[in-house]
């Protein structure tokens, strides 16, 4: 057992110890007493929902679904491993039942071959899930994500558009399996007693996800660069891109790109590969001056913008979705390695954004 596991079943037993004592003293409260209780749990609930269902909006059904299961049968929780614990049992499952409902979410990328920019782009699909973006805001609040030398993907990682894509490959217990172990570090007889299956089962769950995530998860094949704490060369770099945005400049955008980079606008399933092909694109689509304004935010620990769009009617720009922006490095350049625009404006609230802003007199 190694320093930072004795280190976890220390603080595990004091958890517990702790849980059953606040346990005796609340199951004979009132109902308030239960919700300040489990509520300090909903952001780091939400991310794990998240990860297991790929949507924003998904997770927040299958949370609001946990605190309702826990406050219902709260005199069931015995204290017998931490009230984390219990709360973590109750929202794999919880999103294990929505999955059993809906088929699983991708980005156009995993869905279809790139496009060509000269045919139109393909109209919406009404048949296939998206994934959606998630807050970096919200990141901040969830203790238990502190990073984990013994996990086997960081923080930044479990969140990142590239991982989530690869992990919706697998079945859903795979999947739980895998975020559990390989994101939270749980141990195999901990998620054996969650899933109420056989440690050697979830032994071989866990083999099988590892193997399809290798085989879909490149983590390393686009020099991609994560930035949280953004340095002087990304943010001249991302300042350059919003100016383009915002002053129709395809020329001076494409040139941030890298010459494989890749363009995609969820829901729509047409995607574009190559700076040359993104030009073609954005030539037939830009043109419009003071067309879009955008806000600097961060979504899946990568830089992001909120995307508005003017409506002359009414003198205002209306909001039109969330751009992710992956970032990479190309003979000792940083470049745009990707752009995945989520055309959503209901995304835009979640991310704490108004739905108008007023056009500049």
């Amino acid at each position: 057992m190694t320093s930072e596991q004795r280190k976890r079943e220390s603080l595990s037993g004091k958890a517990n110890r702790v849980d059953e004592a606040l346990v005796t003293g609340l199951v004979t409260q009132s109902p308030s007493d239960i919700s300040s209780l489990i509520e300090p749990y909903r952001r780091e609930l939400h991310l794990h929902c998240y990860r297991l269902l790929g949507s924003l909006h998904d997770a927040e059904d299958a949370v609001q679904e946990t605190m309702l299961r826990a406050w219902r049968h709260f005199d069931s929780f015995k204290g017998s491993a931490s009230l984390r614990t219990w709360l973590y049992t109750i929202a794999t499952n919880a999103s294990l039942d929505a999955l059993k409902k809906r088929s699983r979410r991708t980005l156009p990328t995993a869905a279809s071959p790139a496009s060509d920019p000269l045919i139109p782009v393909a109209p919406r699909s009404a048949e296939t899930l998206w994934l959606e973006p998630f807050p970096d805001s919200w990141l901040a609040s969830v203790e238990e994500q502190a990073e984990n030398p013994e996990a086997r993907y960081t923080r930044s990682e479990s969140v990142s558009l590239a991982f989530l894509t690869a992990l919706q490959l697998l079945p859903p217990r795979q999947r739980a399996i895998l975020i559990l172990s390989d994101v939270l570090d749980w141990r195999a007889i901990e998620i054996a007693h969650l899933l109420e299956l056989s440690v050697s089962a979830v032994n071989s769950a866990l083999h099988r996800a590892r193997v399809t995530l290798a085989k879909n998860y490149h983590p390393g094949k686009r020099e991609q660069v994560r930035v949280h704490q953004a340095d002087a060369e990304t943010n001249a770099l991302l300042s350059r891109y919003l100016q383009a945005w915002e002053t129709d400049d395809v020329a001076g955008l494409v040139a941030l790109l890298k010459e494989d980079a890749i363009l995609s606008m969820p829901p729509i399933p047409s995607w574009y590969q190559g700076r040359e092909a993104i030009r073609v694109f954005l030539l037939a689509r830009f043109g419009v001056q003071n067309r879009w304004r955008m806000v600097a935010t961060h979504a899946n620990t990568q830089p992001a913008f909120i995307l508005y769009r003017a409506d002359e009617a009414k003198s205002l720009y209306q909001a039109f979705g969330v751009q992710v922006v992956t970032l990479g490095s190309s003979r000792l350049k940083r470049q745009i390695a990707e752009v995945t625009i989520f055309r959503s404006p209901a995304l835009v609230t979640a991310f704490g954004f108004p739905l108008q802003l007023p056009q500049e007199s």
